[in-house]
C-alpha cells in the first residue's frame, strides 16, 4: 500500500498544473505566477562529492520525488529557479534534515558544475587565489532550490518543522549560532477555507478530502458544495481513493468520477455490511445462548430427576418400615428442602 501511494503521489505532483499550483501558493500565495509550459524535468536524482575523512571524496546520491526547473524569460534573459516537491504520506521525524541534505547537495551539484565549466573555458586569465581554490568565482551566483512538502496523511503533522526543533539543546543563545533550516509544508490539517481558495488545480480537492476524510458529515457537506468533485479525473480519484484509504470504487472506463455517488455507495455498502455483520452476530449469540440454555437445564433437569428418584426411593423404604403416608410426608419436609406440597405429590404418585 505504501508503494503504490507513493507511486500515485509521485505521478500526481508530477503534472505540471498540480506542480505549478503548489509553488503559486507557496511562494506567490495564489497568484498565478508560475506557469505550467514554463517548467521543465529535471533528473530527480542529486549527486555531490563532498570531502570525507583525511581529504578522501565520497559519492552522496538522493533521489528526490519530484523536480523541476521554473525558466523565467526576462528582457530577452532566462532566469531560473530549481523547485522540488516532496511527498509524504505518514509523518517524518526527520525531515529538516532530509530536505536540508537535497538542497545542499544540489547547491553543491551547481559549485562543482561552475568550477567545471571555468576549467572548460579557461576561465579568467587571472583568477584570484580564492577563485582559483574554489572554482567559483567573484561574480558567479547560485540557482535558488525551493523543497515543499506535500504531506498526503489524515492525521496532524506534528513532526519537526525546522533543524532546530530537532535539537536537543533549546538555549536561544546556542541556537542563534547554530545553523536553522526550516522545511516549507503544506498540511490538509491546517488547511483554512481561504487558503483552499488559493489553489486551482485538483490539488485543492485532494488536500480537502484528506482533510475531512474522517469526518463523514463535514466531507458529506464538501462534496456537495463543490461542483468539481461532480465531476473529478479518474487519476485524482485514484490519489483520493488511496492516501485516505476509502476504497471507493469507480468505473475505471469513465474519464471523470462523481465523488458524491462514491461517497453515497461506499455509505450504503456499509450500513449493508452492518446489517449482514448484525445477522451474523445475531445468529452467532442465538446458537451459544441456545447451547448454554441447553446445558443449563439439562442440569436442572438432571438435578430434579435425580432428586426424584432419592425421594421416591426413600419413601417406599420408610412403608416397608410401616409407616403412614402422614408420617413420610413429615420426614420428607423436615429432612429436606422438599415443601409439603411437592412431598404429598411423590407420596401420591408411589400410593399402594
Amino acid at each position: 500500500m505504501a508503494n503504490e501511494k507513493d507511486t500515485l503521489t509521485k505521478a500526481f505532483m508530477s503534472r505540471p498544473d498540480v506542480f505549478a499550483d503548489a509553488f503559486n501558493f507557496l511562494i506567490y500565495d495564489g497568484k498565478q505566477v508560475i506557469r505550467p509550459e514554463e517548467l521543465e524535468e529535471l533528473d530527480t536524482s542529486s549527486i555531490a562529492l563532498p570531502f570525507g575523512l583525511e581529504g578522501s571524496q565520497a559519492s552522496v546520491q538522493k533521489i528526490r520525488d519530484v523536480f523541476k526547473q521554473w525558466v523565467i524569460k526576462k528582457d530577452s534573459r532566462a532566469a531560473y529557479l530549481l523547485l522540488g516537491v516532496e511527498n509524504q504520506s505518514d509523518i517524518h521525524y526527520a525531515m529538516p534534515v532530509r530536505n536540508m541534505l537535497y538542497d545542499s547537495l544540489q547547491y553543491s551539484s551547481q559549485v562543482d558544475a561552475t568550477a567545471k565549466a571555468h576549467r572548460r573555458s579557461g576561465g579568467d586569465a587571472h583568477p584570484t587565489p580564492g577563485e582559483y581554490l574554489s572554482g567559483f568565482y567573484k561574480t558567479d551566483r547560485l540557482i535558488p532550490v525551493i523543497t515543499l512538502v506535500i504531506y498526503f496523511g489524515t492525521k496532524k503533522w506534528d513532526g519537526p518543522q525546522s533543524l532546530h526543533d530537532m535539537m536537543a539543546v533549546k538555549d536561544e543563545a546556542v541556537l542563534r549560532f547554530a545553523a536553522n533550516y526550516r522545511i516549507n509544508l503544506v498540511s490538509p490539517e491546517s488547511l483554512t477555507s481561504e487558503d483552499a481558495g488559493k489553489l486551482v488545480s485538483d490539488l485543492k480537492e485532494v488536500l480537502l478530502f484528506v482533510k475531512y476524510a474522517e469526518d463523514k458529515e463535514q466531507l458529506k457537506a464538501l462534496v456537495e458544495h463543490d461542483a468539481k468533485f461532480r465531476a473529478i479525473d479518474r487519476e485524482t480519484a485514484r490519489v483520493i481513493s488511496t492516501v485516505t484509504g476509502s476504497g471507493f470504487s469507480f468505473d475505471e472506463s469513465e474519464e471523470n468520477v462523481d465523488m458524491c455517488k462514491a461517497i453515497h455507495d461506499i455509505r450504503l455498502e456499509g450500513i449493508e455490511q452492518g446489517i449482514e455483520q448484525g445477522i451474523e452476530q445475531g445468529i452467532e449469540q442465538g446458537i451459544e445462548q441456545g447451547i448454554e440454555q441447553g446445558i443449563e437445564r439439562g442440569i436442572e433437569q438432571g438435578k430434579e430427576q435425580g432428586i426424584e428418584n432419592t425421594v421416591r426411593m426413600t419413601i417406599s423404604i420408610l412403608r416397608s418400615l410401616g409407616m403412614t403416608d402422614d408420617e413420610i410426608i413429615a420426614k420428607i419436609v423436615g429432612n429436606s428442602d422438599i415443601s409439603e406440597e411437592k412431598a404429598r405429590y411423590f407420596v401420591s404418585g408411589i400410593s399402594a
